[in-house]
C-alpha cells in the first residue's frame, strides 16, 4: 500500500461513532441535507428505509435530514405507494428531464435525483437495505458537516452473505478491488468502493459524469480522486449491510460494467467491443446469451440547461 494511503486511512477513515449525533446537528449550521433513495420494485424493503429516516432524522429535536426523495425507476410492485405512505418524496425517474430519454441503470436514477433535489449535501442509500439504521445516513453525512475540507464519504461495513460473514461484496473482491489497486492505488483504502451508501456535497456531483449503469459507484470514485484530490475522500465505518443478493449471472453483467467504466477512464479513445456473451442451459445444451454492456454516461449536472436555469430561479 502506498505510504500516502496509509496517511490517508488514519487521517480519514473513522467511525460513526466518532461523531455522535449533537455533534453532527451543531456542525450543520445552514447546511441542507437531501437523502436519495433510488429503487426499483424494492418494496419489500423500501417503506421501512423511509420510516426509520423519518422517525430518527427528520423530527423537531433531530433536524439533520431536509428532504427525503425515492426515485422510482418503473416498479411493477408496490414501491411508489409504499414509499410515499412511509413519508417519502416520490418522483418518476421518467418524469424527471423528460427532454432526455431515460435509460435503465441506477446511475441514471442518481444523475437524474439532482434535478429534483435541492440540498448542499446529497446522501445516496439503497433502497433494498434490511435492518437498516440511521446510522448509515449520520455516519457519511457527519464529516460533510463537520470538515469542510472533505467533499465525499463512503460508507464501509461487514456484508455477510447468507449466515456467512464477510463473504459479501463478491463483485468488489473480485473486479472492483483488482482494478483500484492496479490503476488507481489511491483509492485501494477503500473498504467498499462498490457501496451504494455515500454522500457528497452537491457542488462536486454537478462536475461529475455519471455513468448510468452499474458502473457508477467506481466512476463516481475515480472522478472524486481526480477532481478534489485524496484528502477530500473519506469512508466511515456503520457497521454491518444486510440486503438481497444478485445471481452470478446478473453479478457478471454487474463486473463488464464496472470493468467498461474503468476502461473509459483509463482511456477514453481506446474501444472495445462493449457485450457480455454468458451461458444458460437449454434444450440443445449450453445456449449463449448476449448482453449490452452500459457504456454512456450523463455529463456533469451543471450542463445541463434545466439545472442551470432552476438554480437561477
Amino acid at each position: 500500500m502506498l505510504e500516502e494511503v496509509e496517511r490517508w486511512l488514519a487521517r480519514r477513515s473513522w467511525s460513526v461513532s466518532d461523531r455522535p449525533l449533537d455533534r453532527v446537528l451543531a456542525a450543520k449550521r445552514g447546511t441542507t441535507v437531501s437523502v436519495v433513495l433510488p429503487a426499483l420494485n424494492e418494496e419489500a424493503t423500501v417503506g421501512d428505509i423511509v420510516s426509520v429516516i423519518r422517525r430518527e432524522l427528520m423530527t423537531e429535536s433531530v433536524p439533520l435530514v431536509d428532504e427525503l426523495v425515492v426515485i422510482d425507476s418503473g416498479s411493477t410492485d408496490r414501491t411508489a405507494e409504499v414509499a410515499a405512505a412511509a413519508g417519502a418524496r416520490v418522483v418518476a425517474r421518467d418524469a424527471i428531464l423528460p427532454r432526455i430519454p431515460a435509460v435503465p441503470g441506477k446511475g441514471e436514477v442518481l444523475w437524474r435525483s439532482l434535478m429534483v433535489t435541492s440540498g448542499d449535501v446529497v446522501c445516496f442509500v439503497d433502497a433494498d437495505l434490511r435492518d437498516f439504521s440511521a446510522d448509515f445516513v449520520t455516519g457519511i453525512v457527519g464529516p460533510l458537516l463537520t470538515d469542510p475540507d472533505v467533499d465525499f464519504v463512503k460508507a464501509m461495513y461487514d456484508r455477510p452473505f447468507g449466515d456467512t460473514p464477510g463473504q459479501g461484496g463478491r463483485v468488489t473482491e473480485l473486479v472492483a478491488r483488482p482494478l483500484l489497486n492496479l490503476h488507481w492505488p489511491q483509492l485501494a483504502g477503500f473498504v467498499q468502493p462498490l457501496g451504494g451508501e455515500y454522500a457528497a456535497r452537491r457542488s462536486l456531483l454537478e462536475r461529475l459524469p455519471f455513468p448510468v449503469g452499474y458502473g457508477v459507484e467506481l466512476g463516481l470514485l475515480v472522478d472524486a480522486l481526480h477532481t478534489v484530490g485524496l484528502d477530500a475522500l473519506a469512508q466511515v465505518d456503520v457497521g454491518v449491510r444486510k440486503h438481497r443478493h444478485q445471481d452470478g449471472q446478473a453479478l457478471g453483467r454487474m463486473a463488464a460494467a464496472i470493468y467498461r467504466t474503468a476502461q473509459l477512464r483509463l482511456s477514453r479513445g481506446h474501444l472495445v467491443r462493449p457485450r457480455l456473451t454468458q451461458f444458460e442451459r437449454g434444450e440443445r445444451g449450453f445456449e449463449p446469451r448476449t448482453y449490452a454492456v452500459d457504456t454512456e454516461e450523463r455529463p456533469p449536472i451543471a450542463e445541463v440547461a434545466e439545472y442551470a436555469h432552476r438554480r437561477v430561479a
